[in-house]
């Protein structure tokens, strides 16, 4: 456990709902678009649906609020054969909406769009471009880590924020003409794979995540890291530190997930060292070994990814040489990571009984 001279960030899972947790329920508002589950667990394809069409259909309001419940419960959502990349001012308008109305479901203030602290530097900071050339990523990657292991790569997105991103949205249009592919992993079947007495143990704990690293990334770019206040008033400071609860509730579904990644989790607040490191390996493997809690998106030409990153993880796939992988991401600020014994697993509440009896 942390020492006396050890000084951490406040925890803020510790919230306390403004009443009841109160899932959202699904209208079928988008079944007429013919959604496709890639797999039982994880993954919703659209065909055809152009995501600038229902941002200004007449009944705009209430089609997005299905599409966040959709990702929340699907965990990412996939829309192929856009006819256009996403304007940065559409980009920005679908991560609002869908921020807005996952916060109101939690009884807290929207956060707003998150700035990332390495890129203040740009015109439109709330959009952060990705522009990777992956020709020796792979190997780069291995001698900065020490890992030989393409595994390593799973993450949740700006953990290390107090207030982290609840909905992330990724549309690319550059793509190589091979390789690059995504995957994600589910939290909600995570925590499923959990045996109910670790469960158990484990809703009692938080964890350090930190993305202090991105001092050095700043340095190297020559530009200051940017350490004011990154689309929420918590997300403050030069300091890239916070304390989440090991397991979170996605207050859109109700669900359980488990809230660690590799990238950024570093260690269980409540335990010692090598308590802490030998849990967090186990928990780790959990989400990389377990391919049938994950789901694996191809890329096509403008296609577009949403995914519920308070409840999912991902890893790109750095296979591809010689070519661009170009696109933009807008991420926003929902609400704070949080447990309640109001939360339900995903499994059950599905009426799919435990994965483990």
């Amino acid at each position: 456990m942390a020492t006396q001279t050890e000084t951490l960030p406040s925890a803020v899972g510790s919230l306390s709902l403004s009443g009841s947790l109160s899932p959202l329920k699904s209208t079928g508002a988008l079944e007429q678009y013919k959604p496709v589950e890639l797999t039982p667990v994880i993954g919703t394809q659209f065909r055809g649906v152009q995501l600038g069409d229902l941002l200004d259909a007449p009944n705009a309001d209430d089609l997005l609020k299905e599409l966040a419940i959709t990702i929340h419960r699907r965990n990412v959502v996939f829309f192929k054969e856009q006819k256009a990349q996403l304007t940065n001012d559409q980009l920005k308008r679908l991560a609002t909406k869908l921020g807005q109305l996952t916060a109101s479901a939690a009884g807290t203030e929207w956060g707003g769009l998150h700035i990332h602290p390495t890129e203040k530097h740009r015109d439109d900071n709330e959009i952060s471009p990705i522009t990777a050339q992956a020709f020796g990523a792979g190997r780069k990657r291995s001698r900065q880590t020490g890992s030989l292991l393409a595994s390593r790569g799973w993450h949740t997105d700006i953990t290390f924020e107090p207030v982290p991103s609840d909905i992330a949205i990724l549309n690319v249009w550059e793509i190589p003409e091979n390789g690059g592919d995504t995957l994600w992993a589910s939290a909600y079947e995570a925590y499923d794979r959990l045996t109910p007495a670790l469960a158990k143990f484990l809703e009692g704990l938080t964890a350090l995540h930190d993305g202090n690293h991105f001092h050095k990334v700043a340095e190297l770019q020559k530009k200051p890291l940017y350490d004011g206040v990154r689309g929420h008033p918590l997300n403050d400071g030069a300091n890239l530190q916070a304390v989440h609860p090991l397991i979170t509730v996605n207050p859109v579904t109700g669900w359980k997930g488990l809230f660690v990644n590799q990238v950024f989790t570093k260690r269980i607040v409540e335990l010692s060292e090598d308590e802490s490191d030998h849990l967090l390996k186990y928990l780790f493997t959990l989400v990389r070994e377990n391919h049938d809690l994950q789901v694996r998106f191809k890329w096509e030409k403008n296609d577009v990814a949403l995914w519920s990153n308070t409840s999912s993880y991902h890893n790109v796939t750095l296979d591809y040489t010689g070519y661009n992988r170009t696109g933009h991401r807008a991420v926003s600020l929902g609400s704070k990571p949080f447990f309640t014994s109001e939360g339900k697993s995903r499994r059950e509440d599905l009426g799919l009984g435990a994965w483990i009896e």
